[in-house]
């Protein structure tokens, strides 16, 4: 039970989607949730699940339990696929290329989730057809239990086989990477505050960002406060150089903007 219990902690879980779907009865409506859970250990084992509950949390449970009852071994190369797989799954149909070490994983939100819960960090890929995330996941998985490594090749056919295209570029990227190189993390991206340029919130827009190099700022310093939330906004990327506070009292503050003056 033990083993058992450290063996399911190695998994990492992400939720790929959670849909809500409704049923109109006597009394009114009732509601259901549907989640799609990615499970992985990162090195080589990966499995999805997809179950329903009354509430998000039971529903994303179900699926990570269902996740770690479809777990499959991806063969790899190094940090990649052995070869070039194609795999379908009704209107969807995915390809996966190996990639040379330090290519990392050019792939959708789905896809991405999948190869890298599998522990694969270099890979090309091409969604034909439907996108649908659970279309794109069966094709995935169906192009993935067509890899085969070239040791098993190699046993099934009994013959010895030379190094492939996808071992020699691994070997040869290894050796122009230092030792315990790791790519960077992606930054995640900034969500907008508003649908106006200068952001909607009153916390953004009484706070000045950091001036960087070619940018600049000018405070909402002079007009009140029912005068600034009037005032006329900078335009972004303007042709014209910002005008000073005491041009107008009706421009109290500038967007933060390349100027076109260097």
């Amino acid at each position: 039970m033990a083993e058992m219990m450290e063996e399911s902690s190695h998994f990492d879980s992400h939720t790929v989607n959670v849909g809500r779907t409704s049923a109109t009865v006597k009394g009114g409506r009732r509601f259901s949730f549907g989640a799609l859970v990615i499970v992985g250990d990162r090195r080589g084992r990966v499995g999805y699940g997809y179950a329903k509950g009354v509430e998000v949390p039971r529903a994303v449970e179900k699926a990570e339990k269902a996740a770690r009852r479809t777990l499959i071994t991806v063969p790899m190369e190094g940090n990649t696929i052995p070869h070039e797989v194609e795999g379908t799954f009704g209107a969807s149909k995915v390809r996966l290329i190996p990639a040379s070490p330090g290519t990392g994983v050019v792939a959708g939100r789905t896809l991405r989730a999948l190869l890298e819960h599998a522990g694969i960090t270099d890979c090309l890929t091409k969604c034909y057809g439907s996108t649908h995330a659970m279309n794109v996941l069966k094709a995935a998985l169906d192009g993935i239990g067509r890899l085969r490594s070239p040791q098993r090749v190699a046993e099934l056919r009994g013959v010895t086989l030379e190094p492939t295209e996808t071992a020699v570029k691994v070997s040869k990227g290894r050796a122009f990477m230092p030792a315990g190189f790791s790519l960077p993390k992606p930054k995640p991206r900034q969500e907008r505050q508003g649908g106006r340029p200068g952001g909607g919130s009153a916390k953004s827009s009484s706070s000045a960002p950091s001036v960087g190099a070619g940018r600049w700022w000018c405070p909402p310093s002079g007009p009140s406060l029912a005068t600034r939330s009037r005032s006329r906004v900078w335009p972004r990327r303007s042709g014209a150089h910002p005008p000073s506070t005491g041009a107008s009292s009706r421009i109290a503050r500038c967007l933060p903007c390349r100027p076109p003056w260097r």
